[in-house]
């Protein structure tokens, strides 16, 4: 019997070999063609989703001296569980929070907290993260860096700030800073093909994120023709921030947001490794849910924070509020790195999505923000089914 076996095991044996000499091949070229660092990251760290923040270095976030506190009203929350409850999918909300794979849930109208609820482990300070909310965040900073007068207008071409763009490709001088706020920037964005070769892995993984935004981009057609949802994008909105205010993103950061609008924890950027150090533009703001919330008060508010203006209510309009004509869909637009859902005679409901189902979901209409962080969408439509969930709530929901 051992000996029907010996053919059997010699070909496994062979399986075995062959593929291991293809992973050392395989391995062998992605790290010359980008980094060894990059290969051991890819291969066996799994990023791009949402505990990045714990294998990755930081740049720490301070809490603001001076916090800002939402009232709380518990005698609401059987109201937004009647309403969310009436949707035929959702039985009861708790349990379908907690299916989904929801870490925190936060409802705010008036600036009172009329629901709040955690699960898997987490509790209200406990830490989640941003995934792609951060590239709202970005959008903000750079509207706040044009009214600071680092950045003369979002008009201006790219290569005024990266020149050396323009020497790799001359249509470089094409794109302007609104094209990248806009997912419309021409630029190359492949996202699948071979493992750890697609621009998607190269963006949430790489460990000189600024050495592939400067080497790595590709015009492969004329700015302001097609959305593309395209990690390079912040990217280049960060190495931009970086050269015009001459601070690190971080620090812009706490000097513009975190601090003036009173976060009560402290947070962080995750960087794309100790080395680079260089913001992960496209993901990685690491915070309480209740803090990514006080983002939506802000854009709520029309970029004012209790009479102070601090980012100007023309960018918040231009970043919400899409023109006639850039609209992705019937049901959905996007600004300047905020996804909106439109309603009749009303503005916009508007939001900013991460991946796996993060969101600061802001309805005008109602005075409204929901905050949902999750470590997955939970549901088949992902995204848009979430933002449609919320968009009948906001509608449904009273003063």
């Amino acid at each position: 019997m051992k000996e029907n076996f010996r053919p059997v095991l010699r070909i496994l044996l062979w399986i075995v070999v062959v593929m291991a000499g293809i992973f050392i091949v395989y391995a062998g070229y992605v790290s010359i063609r980008y980094s060894p660092d990059y290969m051991v990251r890819e291969f066996f760290s799994d990023m791009g989703g949402p505990y990045d923040f714990l294998k990755l270095p930081e740049r720490k976030l301070k809490a603001s001296p001076d916090p800002f506190m939402f009232g709380v009203d518990e005698s609401r929350e059987a109201q937004v569980q009647e309403i969310f409850q009436a949707n035929p999918g959702i039985a009861n909300l708790d349990a379908f929070l907690e299916e989904t794979g929801t870490q925190a849930f936060i409802v705010i109208q008036n600036d009172t907290i009329i629901y709040e609820r955690y699960f898997m482990g987490y509790k209200r300070d406990s830490m989640v993260t941003s995934v792609s909310e951060a590239k709202s965040f970005d959008s903000a900073l750079i509207g706040m860096a044009i009214e600071d007068g680092y950045i003369k207008s979002e008009l201006d071409p790219i290569t005024d700030y990266l020149p050396e763009l323009a020497e790799r490709d001359i249509r470089f001088k094409d794109i302007q800073i609104r094209h990248l706020l806009m997912m419309a920037s021409g630029l190359r964005y492949n996202d699948g093909g071979l493992p750890s070769l697609g621009d998607g892995s190269l963006t949430y993984g790489f460990t000189d994120l600024r050495h592939l935004a400067l080497t790595e981009t590709e015009v492969v057609e004329a700015p302001d023709v097609t959305f593309v949802y395209n990690n390079y994008n912040p990217l280049l909105l960060g190495l931009i921030l970086e050269r015009a205010t001459g601070k690190t993103v971080t620090a812009y950061l706490q000097e513009k947001i975190w601090t003036p609008i009173g976060m009560e924890f402290d947070g962080s950027w995750s960087l794309d490794s100790e080395k680079s150090g260089f913001e992960k533009m496209e993901s990685g703001i690491n915070a309480r849910a209740i803090d990514f919330a006080k983002l939506g008060r802000l854009y709520l508010n029309a970029g004012n924070w209790n009479g102070s203006q601090i980012v100007s209510s023309d960018w918040v309009a231009k970043s919400t509020q899409v023109e006639k004509g850039r609209a992705l869909d019937e049901k959905v637009s996007y600004g300047y790195m905020w996804w909106e859902m439109p309603r009749q005679n009303a503005a916009n409901d508007f939001l900013a999505l991460g991946d796996y189902g993060q969101f600061i979901y802001v309805s005008p209409f109602k005075n409204l923000i929901i905050v949902r962080n999750g470590e997955k969408y939970g549901l088949e439509g992902e995204w848009l089914e979430w933002a449609t969930i919320f968009h009948q709530f906001a509608s449904e929901l009273k003063y």
